[in-house]
């Protein structure tokens, strides 16, 4: 059995650290929002959820930076949106011909190649008005 590369651990364990940590770095950097809270909001924000009513600094603690915000105007008032975008591997395949020489000439065969290129996607919006969550939806990741 082959053994895992060290480097390839040392970076597993890196990427794994700064996933988890990052809602304490959050927390440290906008403490006094976070002690702030309700029991109940601390408690969602502790474990990566929102909820309706939250403010958006603690959506930020709890989520991250959105990747794209976006302002809708409507009759009922103006709302912030803040859009999650996540990335899947999208297969594309395609014929080509392998070519190669010998010693009387050329010959070629087909073959079918697969390569994957990242997509991204929204994943999640959260909806504000007046600087509170008035929704939120998850979306699930396209099927290509």
């Amino acid at each position: 059995m082959k053994a895992l590369n060290p480097l390839f651990f040392l970076l597993f364990l890196l990427l794994c650290g700064c996933a988890t940590n990052s809602v304490e770095k959050r927390k440290e950097e906008r403490h006094g929002v976070y002690s702030e809270l309700t029991p109940e909001l601390r408690a969602a924000v502790d474990q990566g959820q929102i909820k309706v009513g939250m403010p958006m600094d603690a959506v930020y603690i709890a989520w991250g930076k959105p990747s794209q915000v976006v302002t809708r105007e409507s009759e009922k008032g103006t709302n912030v949106i803040w859009l999650y975008h996540g990335t899947q591997m999208e297969e594309h395949r395609y014929w080509t011909y392998l070519g190669y020489g010998y010693r009387h000439g050329y010959c070629s065969s087909p073959y079918l190649v697969t390569e994957y290129y990242p997509r991204s996607y929204v994943r999640a919006e959260v909806v504000f008005g007046n600087g509170v969550v008035k929704e939120w939806r998850t979306l699930p990741s396209p099927v290509y």
